[in-house]
This record gives C-alpha cells, sequence and structure tokens, in this order.
C-alpha cells in the first residue's frame, strides 16, 4: 500500500507531521480528520530507498513473516466469536490485532481498521489485500455483510480454511518420502561419479584391458561430470530459475497446472482434491446465496489451478447461455458420471448446494483414501528406481573384475 508524507496541525493548534499508509490521498486526509488533524500537506512518499534502507525492509518484513492459512483460520474463527457474542466490528478487530502473535496479521487487520475508519465497510477493506484474503472470502464477507449474516460467513470461512489446510497437510506429508528418496539417490550418485569411479578407473587403467560398455558408460560419464561439472550446476541453477519465471506466466502457469494432473499417482490426488476444493466452495456460496454465475467466477480464481479454473469459466460461460449446471459440467470433461448423476439430482429436488456438498465429501473421501495409500503406491517405483541404480553400478563396476577373474581361471 502507497504510503503518503503529512504535515498538519492538530485541535491545540501545534503542528504536527508524519508517514501514513493509504490507497489514496483522500483516504489519508479522511483518516486524519478522524483523528482529530487538519491536514495542510499531504504527499506520497519517495519510494527510491538507500542500500541500507532497503536491506533494514527486507529484514522487517523477514522478521514479520507472512499471513498463514493457519492465521486465516484463527482470524475467522475469532471474528465469529466476538461478532456472535454481540461485539462491534471495531472493537473486535483492534481486540484482534493486539491479540495476534504475527505481525503481519496484525498490520493487515490495522489496515482493515483504517478502512473501516474511512468509512468503507468490511468487503471494500478486505479487497485491498487480495495477497492475503482470496476471492471466495471477500465475496462471502460480501453476502454476509449484505445480508445482516456476517457471523455465520466467518464460520463458513473458518471450516473452509481448516479443510485446506488439512489437505494441504496431507499432501506434503505423504510426499515426503518419495522427495526424501530421490533427493538422497542423487546425492548417492553425485558421490559414486566424483570419488567411486574415478578410483576404479584408475585401476581398470593400469590393467590396459578392454572394457564392457557398462562400464564405459560410466567411466565416460564420471569424466564428463568432473570436466563439466560447472557448467552443469550453472545449467540446473538456470533451468531452476528459467522454469519458475516461466509458470510465473499466464500460459506457464497454465501448462505446468495441467502437467501436474499427469504425474503418476501424484496427479490423481491433486486433480481429485481440486473438484473437491471446486465441488465445497461452490456449495458454500450457493448456499450463502451468491448466484451461481458469480459464484463459478468467483471460485475460478481460488481453486489453484489454471486448467481447472479455466474449465469452471467454461461452466460459468455455459450457465450464462441458459444451459444447466449437469449439461456444463459434463461438457468440461472432468466429472464421473456418478458426480454428474447427483448434481442432475440435486438440480431437479432444488438442492444443488446440499448435493455438492456431497460431492465435496466424496472427493475428500477418496483424496483421504488415496493419500493413505500414497506410500504403498509410491515404494514399487521407487523400488525399481533404486534397483536400476544399483544395477548399472553394478554391472559398470564388477564386470570388468568378473572379465579379469575368468581370464586367470582360463590360464
Amino acid at each position: 500500500m502507497p504510503q503518503f508524507q503529512y504535515t498538519g496541525r492538530n485541535r491545540r493548534g501545534e503542528s504536527v507531521n508524519g508517514r501514513m499508509d493509504g490507497a489514496s490521498i483522500d483516504v489519508v486526509a479522511t483518516q486524519l480528520f478522524n483523528n482529530g488533524i487538519t491536514p495542510i500537506d499531504i504527499h506520497a512518499e519517495d519510494v527510491r530507498r538507500d542500500v541500507f534502507g532497503a536491506l533494514q525492509g527486507l529484514r522487517l518484513q523477514w522478521n514479520e513473516g507472512r499471513v498463514r492459512i493457519v492465521d486465516q483460520i484463527f482470524f475467522c474463527r475469532q471474528m465469529y466469536t466476538l461478532l456472535k457474542a454481540g461485539v462491534p466490528i471495531m472493537q473486535a478487530l483492534r481486540g484482534l490485532r493486539e491479540t495476534t502473535q504475527n505481525q503481519a496479521l496484525a498490520k493487515v487487520i490495522g489496515s482493515l481498521i483504517d478502512g473501516l475508519d474511512a468509512g468503507l465497510d468490511l468487503t471494500g477493506a478486505v479487497k485491498r489485500h487480495a495477497e492475503v484474503f482470496p476471492p471466495v472470502f471477500v465475496s462471502l464477507i460480501s453476502v454476509g455483510e449484505n445480508t445482516g449474516s456476517l457471523p455465520e460467513a466467518f464460520a463458513q470461512l473458518a471450516d473452509y480454511f481448516d479443510r485446506e489446510k488439512d489437505t494441504r497437510d496431507r499432501l506434503k506429508q505423504a510426499i515426503r518420502y518419495p522427495v526424501f528418496v530421490l533427493i538422497a539417490m542423487g546425492i548417492a550418485l553425485l558421490i559414486v561419479n566424483i570419488f567411486v569411479i574415478p578410483a576404479f578407473a584408475k585401476v581398470y587403467g593400469n590393467l590396459k584391458v578392454a572394457l564392457p560398455l557398462p562400464t564405459r558408460i560410466l567411466i565416460g560419464f564420471s569424466n564428463f561430470t568432473l570436466q563439466n561439472w560447472y557448467w552443469m550446476a550453472i545449467g540446473l541453477v538456470g533451468g531452476v530459475v528459467g522454469a519458475r519465471l516461466y509458470i510465473q506466466t499466464p500460459d506457464g502457469r497454465y501448462r505446468w497446472d495441467r502437467l501436474k494432473l499427469l504425474f503418476p499417482v501424484i496427479g490423481g490426488i491433486i486433480y481429485r482434491a481440486s473438484l473437491g476444493r471446486f465441488a465445497r466452495a461452490l456449495s458454500m456460496t450457493m448456499h450463502s446465496g451468491v448466484p451461481v454465475v458469480q459464484g463459478m467466477t468467483v471460485i475460478s480464481n481460488a481453486v489453484d489451478n489454471e486448467y481447472i479454473s479455466t474449465r469452471i469459466l467454461q461452466m460459468r460461460d455455459g450457465l450464462e447461455r441458459g444451459e444447466t449446471i449437469t449439461r456444463t459440467a459434463a461438457a468440461t470433461g472432468m466429472f464421473p458420471p456418478l458426480v454428474l448423476q447427483m448434481i442432475s439430482v440435486g438440480e431437479e429436488s432444488g438442492s444443488v448446494d446440499t448435493l455438492l456438498t456431497e460431492v465435496a465429501e466424496y472427493y475428500e473421501r477418496e483424496v483421504d483414501y488415496d493419500l493413505k495409500n500414497l506410500s504403498s503406491s509410491i515404494e514399487p517405483i521407487l523400488l525399481v528406481a533404486v534397483g536400476g541404480l544399483v544395477l548399472v553400478l553394478a554391472l559398470g563396476v564388477f564386470l570388468p573384475m568378473w572379465d579379469m577373474a575368468q581370464a586367470f581361471r582360463a590360464k
């Protein structure tokens, strides 16, 4: 958020000056008037900083941390409790700002308070922090304000974020073991190429015998690694940086999100988790009174997968043409027949939100089962990979010894 420098006079006529965050000069002026200060001059602060100031800002940002999903859950649950108890929203926000342990969240809550002081509603104040509050959060807060059910909106959001955190934690826990094994294999292969193979290569070179093909391949790869390790390191770092920059582009994000769904074992889990997130969010927005077309737009920005987001926007376009949810869902090819049948029954009975909740629970159960069996599914793949690596190393290292032993026996 921009920062402005101001000069003014307080109620006693004394000159005061300082800095204040605000969306515009008008917002800062309103905040100063509310604080009893008559502004004389307000101008945007020069964004140029010296090296020391930039380093200090980075240090403060690092120390303050960031707003995590657990902080979002805490914020929503506390707001629900306080508003349900009849505490005014400004008093509730001030209390949370004082009690939260996360300085980044405290700063965001302070900005919300400033926005409300400046005459914004909660929805408008929340919109200024898109990096913290996703579109589904803004949409439900807007519905809660307009219908007088703001506490219930916070309760629904707390449950939504809680399920998101649970799914992410289980997925991270499930892939931790295979990632560790792959890293260990890479380190072992590097050590073998740098230390082990060159030692055997010297022994075989002194013997001056014809080496088998696997041994020649291992020695050649080892020599290439020793001679070009710096280029390989530069290429690896450059490839990682280039890939990350490409993924940040719209086309790169779309291709990467589509590729993730094709990964063996993991891709299916990501796919079902995304569909469960979509069904849960759509059910929640429809139950809260958000129009289904608007709900599709909001959820497409919050589903965290550009490929699936594009399919959701296709559903939205079909609904705008007057088609049913079932027909638009079938046209995307994302849902199995059982889920399409459940959605169709929901449309016929007028309880689409309830049936979408069951769809979400169906996918959540599938994801839970897949995560519990993920290790057993990946272990055969890892076993084959490790076995192949050991076989190649064994053939390359021990075949010459076997040939020499056979030659000595023949003599």
